[in-house]
């Protein structure tokens, strides 16, 4: 099942990515609603991560295009956000956690143009949303894992972007952050933003996203998340062995699928 969307903010036609001349995205055909908080999801080596970095030109794509608010990329960078894994960044280099977060500003100030009081504010306004404003101050090698990710986060938000990529932000991080983390992107949803997220947690896909992008270097769905976290799609995603627990409504419901061989 996939879904095209009319008058999509992302639109991905015959989107295939190779590393060595090996294939690992084969012919994306991809749309996505405006002011949804979309999940991507599927298994190790899926090509999750791939998709997003090549849906903002930051991998060399073999064939396909991908257009945002229905212009080429280069002329809505301005609007788009990325967060990345917390694993990929150099947590060493010696700056605060306001600088960080004031990075995210830089896009709109043209180059050599110092931050104004008014980025200032936004970069402080983003931390305090993350509940890390009183660490402003901190090295950002001196955080926790978990305060790391909410710091990335908030620069983001420091950007005001219109459509945000986010690479697996719930890795590696407690439940409290795991639930602020959350309860942020919703609002984000609510205010108009289009969030898109790679994820691996089938458990709490089904709570935490109203479109679900099921992958395995083929895109297998995308859809309301109602639609398309069933079992026939999931076998096709996963392939053998999978259980899956989803609450719908108050009600928490195990779902059991045929056995699979793990990579």
């Amino acid at each position: 099942m996939i879904l095209q969307v009319d008058n999509p903010v992302v639109e991905v036609h015959d989107l295939t990515v190779s590393y060595d001349r090996k294939p690992v995205l084969w012919g994306i055909d991809l749309t996505l609603p405006a002011g949804a908080l979309v999940g991507v999801i599927g298994p190790n080596g899926a090509g999750k991560s791939t998709l997003i970095k090549a849906m903002m030109n930051l991998l060399p794509v073999s064939s396909g295009y991908v257009r945002i608010f229905d212009q080429p990329l280069k002329q809505v960078y301005s609007r788009i956000s990325y967060v990345p894994q917390r694993e990929s960044v150099d947590w060493d280099f010696p700056a605060s956690v306001f600088d960080v977060v004031l990075m995210g500003r830089y896009g709109q100030l043209g180059l050599f143009k110092r931050p104004r009081k008014a980025d200032k504010d936004a970069a402080m306004e983003a931390l305090e949303k993350v509940g890390m404003q009183s660490f402003a101050n901190r090295q950002i090698s001196q955080l926790s894992g978990g305060q790391q990710q909410r710091v990335f986060l908030a620069r983001a938000l420091a950007q005001n972007a219109d459509v945000y990529f986010m690479d697996e932000p719930f890795a590696g991080v407690d439940i409290a952050t795991e639930t602020a983390i959350i309860q942020l992107l919703r609002l984000m949803r609510d205010q108009g933003k289009t969030v898109i997220v790679v994820h691996h947690d089938l458990q709490s896909a089904s709570e935490y996203f109203d479109w679900v992008v099921l992958l395995n270097m083929r895109l297998v769905a995308s859809g309301p998340t109602e639609q398309v976290l069933n079992q026939e799609l999931l076998e096709q995603t996963y392939g053998g062995k999978l259980t899956v627990l989803s609450k719908v409504g108050d009600l928490l419901r195990k779902q059991e699928f045929p056995a699979r061989e793990k990579n």
